[in-house]
């Protein structure tokens, strides 16, 4: 009997001058979209806010606590991002970085070493291209990867 479960695959890649541009760029648009949406939060709360004075002082305050929290933690997440650029920038050509995980499924049967099937597979790319497929070493107590830069952004759910 055999049985198809799901892992992780991680995905490195070694350091470039253009993966280097690629997630800065990346990093960028990230912060810049958070930026419009603080002043479009800001914008929208305004006017608002100034309505809902003259009918609900304390409701207003209320919203404009809630508003205020909302833009720190759109700011904090910009801030994150910028910072993550400059990390980008510094980084050594020719080093691997993690870059995310994707989903694999593998097949399980009877006898097989399922620490060694969960373990999993890393692909490594240079400039998006795949040069390496190996089997993922679980990592030591002691051993935590250089830089882990993950540009997907899904800042609605941060």
């Amino acid at each position: 009997m055999t049985v198809t479960i799901k892992r992780e695959i991680v995905l490195r890649s070694i350091v470039t001058d253009q993966l280097k541009r690629e997630l800065a760029e990346e990093l960028q648009r990230g912060a810049d979209e958070l930026e419009q949406r603080i002043q479009q939060l800001d914008f929208s709360a305004k006017g608002y806010i100034a309505e809902l004075q003259r009918a609900d002082l304390q409701q207003a305050i209320s919203v404009r606590k809630r508003v205020e929290a909302e833009k720190n933690r759109q700011q904090e997440l910009r801030d994150s991002l910028l910072e993550r650029k400059k990390q980008v920038e510094v980084l050594d050509n020719d080093t691997e970085i993690i870059r995310g995980t994707l989903e694999s499924s593998v097949e399980v049967n009877v006898g097989d070493d399922l620490s060694v099937l969960l373990a999993g597979t890393e692909i490594v790319t240079k400039d998006d291209v795949v040069i390496e497929i190996r089997e993922r070493k679980l990592l030591a107590d002691d051993e935590t990867p250089v830089l882990t830069i993950e540009t997907d952004l899904d800042t609605d759910n941060a």
